[in-house]
């Protein structure tokens, strides 16, 4: 499914997504969810992701997440809020994942100056469009340097993730419809169905639509044709997400970049190895 050359912005998502993704998988940012009374996980994970958007109830999360079953997420919210604020939410899932870094990396070097150089991208993203990306991007700077790197490896995270959604739209690809392509290529039907709610009469029937789209064939494999659509969306997803690299330059992405490899490898050791995340090795760009 991916390009043999890995783009820059590629290449920059897989070195801040791990950083950004303790927050579900490390044990001080689950523990730190538990805390505020956000027992079991996808409550914490619900709470802790959607909490930048303030009280909300599931639709607006069905349209940002994208990727889960409407059942899953109407379990979530809104009454989460009736277990935690999403102020408590916020607060935890920083402090846990700032936690949760300092165990997996506790050696790193440079994090204050790498939560700089990402900030100063991020003040180039254009909020419109971008649900969680400018709900993160909104939040009042935290004080400590490694809850600073993480929110803002979390805002970058998001607005990619905006871009992609719109560019999954944009490409007639639904949300159970991606997933079924992706178990089609890289990841496995049996640990994403679950992880995202949807039931085996949805995913039959989403398979059912690509196949007459001659995007699955009769095994459930991804087709040529949907290989080359996924990787138009890369491509869209990649160009959406481009403008902090081209806002920091060469220079300082490059730098950026060899001060968050240490971090993001360590930080990968607490992501399993499949996850609907579908997460790659961590990659220094080409620049």
């Amino acid at each position: 499914m991916l390009p043999m050359v890995i783009s820059r912005e590629r290449a920059m998502w897989s070195l801040f997504e791990p950083i950004h993704v303790v927050t579900y998988f490390a044990e001080p940012a689950l523990a730190a969810l538990t805390a505020t009374g956000l027992r079991g996980f996808w409550r914490g994970y619900f709470a802790g992701r959607a909490a930048p958007l303030g009280p909300v109830s599931s639709p607006p999360v069905l349209a940002s997440f994208f990727s889960f079953a409407p059942a899953m997420v109407t379990r979530a919210l809104p009454s989460v809020w009736g277990l935690a604020s999403p102020e408590q939410a916020l607060e935890a899932r920083a402090a846990g994942s700032a936690t949760a870094i300092a165990t997996l990396a506790p050696d790193a070097q440079g994090i204050e100056e790498a939560a700089e150089l990402l900030e100063a991208g991020i003040a180039a993203l254009e909020p419109a469009g971008r649900v969680l990306g400018a709900a993160n991007q909104a939040l009042p700077a935290y004080a400590e340097p490694r809850e600073r790197l993480w929110q803002a490896c979390t805002t970058l995270r998001e607005h990619r993730g905006d871009g992609h959604n719109a560019a999954l739209v944009a490409a007639n690809i639904g949300p159970l419809e991606a997933l079924a392509l992706r178990t089609g290529m890289d990841l496995t039907r049996e640990r994403v169905q679950p992880a995202r709610g949807w039931t085996d009469e949805e995913w039959t029937a989403a398979q059912a639509r690509l196949t007459a789209r001659g995007l699955l064939d009769s095994e459930g494999r991804a087709t040529p044709d949907a290989r080359d659509l996924f990787a138009s969306v890369e491509a869209a997803t990649d160009a959406a997400a481009a403008a902090p690299w081209v806002a920091l330059g060469p220079e300082a992405t490059r730098r950026v970049a060899t001060l968050l490899l240490p971090i993001a490898e360590a930080c990968a050791t607490a992501i399993p190895p499949q996850t609907p995340i579908g997460m790659k090795t961590p990659t220094l760009p080409s620049l």
